[in-house]
């Protein structure tokens, strides 16, 4: 998405509360309706321990712009962090660490070892589509889903717009009028100034 942050959950799903998660048929958060999303987050996130990172687009634009970090990396420290963090107060009573697999595992740990981070989880077991074979990344993703939705409705009201998801042709029409409205710096605090979104939105201003 083009406007909004990035958001990042790790969740501990036991087979206690595992049937919870089935009960509210909690899946792939691509596939589930923000409506949905909506009702089903705070439930977990109640019921489950969770941890979660919001990089907000002022940082996201210092390390893209400024330290050069691609998307992949960017992620990469987001994982490791909420990762490490849980892992820490759960003191090791887990099964296994699963990652919805977003790049390669060589290119996972070579990202974290170019930013020299010592708190790093190493055990991890990498999935395509994790989301799709277990719940726990299901559950992070539904959480992660609800966390942005929540910061592009506070977004939407602070700029008095409807943003829009995604990074089509309408969130360049938007864009366009932010910037009208309020100035080109206004899109370093609420969008990914990397993306292509960008050069269109300022060309045609």
């Amino acid at each position: 998405d083009y406007f909004g942050p990035i958001v990042v959950t790790s969740t501990l799903v036991t087979k206690e509360t595992r049937k919870l998660l089935e009960d509210l048929k909690i899946n792939d958060s691509k596939k589930m309706t923000d409506e949905k999303i909506k009702r089903c987050a705070p439930i977990l996130m109640k019921n489950i321990p969770y941890e979660t990172r919001i990089l907000y687009n002022n940082e996201f634009n210092e390390w893209t712009n400024k330290k050069h970090y691609n998307m992949n990396k960017v992620k990469a420290i987001l994982h490791n962090e909420v990762l490490y963090i849980l892992s820490k107060k759960q003191e090791g009573n887990y099964h296994k660490i699963i990652v919805d697999q977003f790049t390669s595992p060589k290119s996972y740990f070579s990202y974290l070892k170019q930013e020299n981070i010592s708190d790093k989880v190493t055990k991890i077991t990498f999935l395509i589509k994790g989301e799709q074979a277990h719940l726990s990344v299901a559950a992070a993703s539904v959480i992660s889903r609800y966390i942005f939705l929540d910061s592009m409705n506070k977004l939407s009201k602070k700029y008095g717009i409807e943003l829009s998801k995604g990074a089509g042709d309408l969130v360049n029409i938007q864009g366009k009028e932010l910037v009208k409205k309020y100035g080109e710096n206004t899109l370093y605090s609420i969008s990914k100034i990397n993306f292509k979104n960008t050069q269109k939105i300022l060309n045609n201003n």
